[in-house]
């Protein structure tokens, strides 16, 4: 992260190091909260912010120690029986891994105050990966105006859209395996809700 953050317009976590003997490290606090009424403002501040990281140099991150995350296809296609869950899983063939992306990027880790973003958190999912990810729900799950302004402030193709489209769908199976792993059947119920109720619109990928 010190050699990401000053490459990024909003600010982030850095840890600092505290103490060496113990070796102790905090993380500087990134001020603002959770966002529930996103604007325009904001989608062009989180436009600013994903087109900086995404140029950020992977060489330098891979050497880093920063490399691709593999998907659990095959627990997918194992614990998730849905109608259309083989048409989701094909279109996740050949996508692009070549660009440095946050990973998890949803309400809970942008952060703002008073109409404006003041911060990006949670990087624990950074890796090299398609640029379409981080724009998942930014694009799908956000109000018109946001999406809006974000998508013109990137660049958003229509080939990036459709992307985005398939990992936006593709989130909830995620949720699935997870309530799997920890027993909760409630989760999974509400995992594969969230997996049918994506799905039903179908996939498009050029």
């Amino acid at each position: 992260m010190p050699w990401l953050a000053p490459r990024l317009p909003l600010p982030v976590p850095v840890p600092v190091v505290v103490s060496e003997t113990p070796v102790v490290v905090r993380h500087a606090l990134v001020p603002g909260e959770e966002q529930h009424a996103l604007n325009a403002v904001q989608g062009r501040q989180l436009g600013e912010f994903l087109r900086a990281l995404h140029a950020a140099p992977v060489a330098e991150a891979v050497a880093l120690g920063v490399g691709p995350r593999r998907l659990p296809v095959e627990r997918f296609r194992a614990e998730v029986r849905v109608p259309g869950a083989e048409e989701l899983l094909a279109a996740l063939d050949g996508l692009p891994a070549d660009t440095l992306v946050h990973g998890d990027l949803g309400p809970e880790h942008v952060l703002g105050r008073d109409g404006v973003l003041t911060g990006v958190i949670d990087f624990g999912d950074l890796h090299v990966g398609d640029a379409a990810l981080d724009l998942a729900w930014a694009l799908h799950s956000t109000p018109p105006e946001f999406a809006a302004a974000l998508a013109e402030t990137y660049g958003v193709t229509r080939d990036l859209r459709e992307r985005a489209l398939v990992w936006h769908r593709l989130g909830p199976w995620h949720e699935v395996l997870h309530g799997n792993d920890i027993g909760d059947p409630e989760m999974v119920e509400v995992g594969l809700a969230g997996v049918q109720d994506r799905l039903e619109n179908g996939v498009t990928l050029r």
